[in-house]
């Protein structure tokens, strides 16, 4: 399925593998709608809105002028500072229930806040990706896409939580195995191509899937049976994403190796993620948890360096590097967040 070494030094997928790994980012994002209670979302409120509006602001700004005042183009450091705005919710949510903190007011917080992230973020996702096959950074395309990603994601919403009810009432009166894992499949891949019909990116469909399947009855027997689907073909987008970075660019040794770039772009999306902090007003919330909390990149900001090494934008050395820091802020918060339960 492999085709082989690349003139750069790395493997590339073949079209089966391609394929394989879209379907299953398709499936990891359908996942992390299902995760998100659009009515936890609403009673979040002003303060977790503000968390994730600062959490989705300060990183692009700030990764933004990074990649800016070293010298590469705007386009690529638009790409970078989109990547710096993704939150892992998952990540975070694991930490917090691992320590019985769920209903800790910091968590609460936290987690509306995530869910506020993922939709800027997917957002934001399909702005990079419509200006990136424009090839140039225009204010104007880049609101109108905007634009059509928030209308696309309130239409499909407002739609489907009108229509889906049903539509599961009428899965489950058939008698046939797996009717609903593979309805709600191909509700989620239907979406997905109406997405990619109006220019937009396919996971912002699977997303929307996953928020409309989420407000029904069924939702848990739908988490419970995409499960093994998404243990399948999600791994897949992993090891393709792992097959992209070479790992002798990131030898601190080796000459124009782009290790110093990776410490340096991570100190910046802690730092950054960090920020999202200094919003919390309400008292008896304490900061840094929420702050902490917010710093975890995990699969989303994968999913973005990925789109900007498919657009051609990024080089393989500074992809590998993305990668580098999504890992390092993965795997920083975890322990961090338990160290600041413990005091």
């Amino acid at each position: 399925m492999i085709i082989g070494p690349g003139v750069l030094g790395f493997v590339h997928e073949s079209d089966v593998l391609h394929a394989l790994a879209e379907l299953g980012v398709l499936i990891l994002l359908f996942e992390v709608g299902l995760e998100s209670d659009v009515g936890e979302l609403l009673r979040a409120g002003l303060q977790a809105a503000l968390v994730a509006l600062v959490g989705v602001a300060v990183p692009f700004a700030v990764g933004y002028g990074v990649m800016h005042w070293l010298g590469h183009p705007a386009l690529l450091a638009v790409f970078v500072g989109a990547t710096f705005t993704a939150t892992s919710v998952g990540i975070t949510a694991r930490v917090l229930a691992d320590l019985g903190r769920l209903q800790d007011a910091a968590a609460k917080v936290v987690l509306g806040a995530a869910v506020v992230d993922d939709i800027l973020g997917l957002i934001i996702l399909a702005v990079v990706t419509g200006v990136a096959q424009t090839g140039s950074v225009s204010l104007t395309a880049a609101s109108l896409l905007a634009g059509k990603a928030i209308l696309f994601l309130i239409v499909a919403i407002l739609v489907g939580t009108r229509l889906a009810p049903a539509l599961i009432r009428w899965v489950g009166r058939m008698q046939a195995r797996g009717t609903l894992i593979v309805y709600s499949v191909i509700f989620a891949v239907a979406l997905a191509a109406l997405a990619d019909l109006i220019g937009l990116a396919t996971i912002i469909g699977a997303f929307a899937a996953g928020l409309i399947l989420a407000t029904t009855a069924r939702r848990e027997h739908i988490e419970a049976r995409i499960t093994p689907v998404a243990d399948l073909l999600v791994p897949v987008f992993f090891v393709t994403v792992g097959m992209k970075v070479q790992p002798a660019t990131l030898n601190p040794f080796a000459e124009g190796a782009p290790f110093g770039i990776a410490i340096l772009l991570t100190g910046v999306a802690v730092a950054s993620k960090l920020a999202a902090g200094l919003a919390v007003y309400q008292p008896g919330v304490r900061r840094w948890p929420v702050a902490v909390g917010m710093v975890p990149r995990g699969e989303v900001g994968l999913i973005f360096a990925g789109a900007g090494l498919s657009a051609g934008v990024m080089a393989e050395d500074l992809y590998s590097a993305l990668i580098v820091v999504v890992m390092l802020t993965t795997f920083a918060a975890p322990p961090w967040l338990k160290a600041l339960y413990r005091e």
